[in-house]
C-alpha cells in the first residue's frame, strides 16, 4: 500500500518511541526529519572580534529582536529580522478510533469516524489493532504498534482491560463506542481548551520538505513532549470473507499506515524540524505530553496538530 522509503534522521533531538514499548524505527515510511532547537536563555554568545562585518551585525540584531518579542534567543540559523507573528490558529481536535475489521461492534464507530473525518477541525485517525485476528479474518491494516499504543493508553488510564471500538479524544478522553452527539460534544469540549503549543508549518525548497516551527504558548510547558508524524490513506473499501463481519463489505476512512515519533521536545524554547515526505498519503504532525512510564514513556494530551500539506 504504501511502498515509500521512511528516514527519521533528527539534528539535536532524541529519538524518543511513545508506543509502550514498540521501537521506533529508524527506517519509515516516507519520512526524513531534522531538527534543531534554540539555544538556552543562558547560552553565551561567540565573542566579536576586530573588524566585524555586516552578517554579525545582523545577527546580533536578530538576538536583540528576538530577546524583546519572545524572551527567548534566536532560532539557529536564522538570519532576517523577526516582526511578531499573528495569533495561531486554533489546532484541530486529534480523534483515534481503534477498530478492527474482525470486531462485530465496530462498523458503526467506522462510519462515525468517517463522519468526523469531513470536519476541518478535526484530525480523524483509525488504527486498526491486531488482537482479533484469531478470530478468523486477519485485518490487512492492523499492526502490533497500534495495539502497543491503545496498549499505553491503558495504562496511562490505570486500567487493564483492551476492548474496541475505542475512541481517545485530545490524547486523554476515552469514550466506548460513542454516539454521534457524544463525540461532538467531547470535541467541543477539547476545542474549547486554550492551546499550549503553537505549529507552523511551511513549504521547504524541495518538492515534499516542510519545515515545521513549533514554540510554547503563553508559558514553557511542564512535562516533555514528544513530536509524531502519522501517515494514512484517506479511504479504503474492504470485503470481508471470514469471521465476525463475514459477507460485509466495509469502508474506513483515514486509515493509519506509519506512527512514528521523530523528536523529543522538553517544551522551553522554540524548535525548528525540517521533515521530507515521500509518496501521495496524507501526513500529519502531533505534539503530545509524554507521560512517565516504567519501562518506556506513555502518551498523555496531545498539545497540537497540524497537517503537512
Amino acid at each position: 500500500m504504501v511502498g515509500a522509503r521512511y528516514a527519521a534522521v533528527i539534528g539535536e533531538c532524541l529519538l524518543l518511541g511513545l508506543l509502550a514499548g514498540a521501537p521506533v524505527a529508524a527506517l519509515a515510511q516516507g519520512i526524513a526529519v531534522g531538527g534543531a532547537s534554540a539555544p538556552s536563555a543562558g547560552a553565551a554568545a561567540p565573542a566579536a572580534g576586530p573588524g566585524v562585518g555586516p552578517g554579525a551585525l545582523i545577527e546580533s540584531l536578530n538576538r536583540a529582536v528576538d530577546r524583546a518579542i519572545a524572551g527567548t534567543e534566536a532560532l539557529a540559523g536564522v538570519n532576517t529580522l523577526i516582526a511578531p507573528s499573528a495569533p495561531p490558529k486554533p489546532a484541530p481536535v486529534v480523534v483515534e478510533l481503534f477498530t478492527s475489521q474482525g470486531c462485530s461492534a465496530c462498523p458503526p464507530a467506522d462510519a462515525l469516524l468517517a463522519q468526523v473525518a469531513q470536519r476541518p477541525d478535526v484530525v480523524a485517525l483509525s488504527l486498526h489493532v491486531d488482537y482479533w485476528d484469531y478470530l478468523g479474518w486477519e485485518d490487512p491494516f492492523a499492526q502490533p504498534a497500534f495495539t502497543a499504543r491503545q496498549k499505553a493508553y491503558t495504562r496511562a488510564a490505570g486500567e487493564r482491560t483492551l476492548y474496541t471500538p475505542q475512541v481517545i479524544v485530545g490524547g486523554e478522553a476515552s469514550l466506548t463506542a460513542p454516539a454521534p452527539a457524544t463525540l461532538d460534544a467531547v470535541i467541543a469540549q477539547e476545542a474549547a481548551v486554550a492551546p499550549r503549543v503553537s505549529i507552523a508549518v511551511s513549504e521547504g525548497e524541495g518538492s515534499g520538505q516542510y519545515v515545521i516551527d513549533l514554540a510554547p504558548l503563553a508559558r514553557p510547558l511542564e512535562r516533555p513532549s514528544v513530536v509524531q508524524i502519522v501517515r494514512y490513506v484517506p479511504s479504503a473499501q474492504v470485503e470481508i470473507l471470514r469471521g465476525e463481519n463475514a459477507g460485509k463489505v466495509l469502508d474506513f476512512a483515514n486509515v493509519v499506515t506509519a506512527w512514528h515519533a521523530v523528536a523529543e521536545w522538553d517544551g522551553q524554547v522554540p524548535l525548528r524540524l525540517n521533515a521530507k515526505i515521500d509518496g501521495t498519503e496524507p501526513a500529519v504532525v502531533i505534539v503530545q505530553t509524554a507521560l512517565p512510564g516504567k519501562t518506556a514513556p506513555l502518551p498523555g494530551p496531545i498539545l497540537s496538530a497540524a497537517w503537512l500539506r
